[in-house]
């Protein structure tokens, strides 16, 4: 089911987001603005919601997917071997944008 959820102020912005964690949570697929595109985001714990994004993009298996975090704590939850360089770019950038290539815990649902 799609359920298309827009700010107003009869549902205010906490509330949305709410929503779009509880979506997640339960194995269903957000779409969401971001800068420049929409992106479409899933739980990556959850390999049934990967492959459901996996399939809604018509995206081959090949071609991994990025897993956003938004502290060391979860980093620590999905990538291993965080070696002292990057820990160097997260002390200097975080918080804030930055791309880190790392290797995925088994914990991550495989693409």
């Amino acid at each position: 089911m799609t359920q298309i959820i827009q700010l107003t102020p009869d549902l205010p912005q906490q509330e949305s987001i709410d929503l779009a964690a509880s979506i997640i949570r339960n194995g269903g697929l957000v779409a969401f603005p971001t800068e420049t595109v929409y992106g479409l985001g899933a739980d990556a714990m959850n390999e049934s919601a990967v492959q459901k994004l996996f399939e809604a993009k018509g995206r081959p298996s090949d071609n991994p997917l990025i897993v956003h975090v938004g502290n060391r704590d979860m980093l620590d939850l999905v990538a291993g071997d965080v070696n002292k360089h990057a820990h160097q770019l997260i002390d200097n950038f975080w918080p804030g944008p930055l791309t880190l290539v790392l290797k995925r815990k088994p914990e991550v649902a495989p693409s």
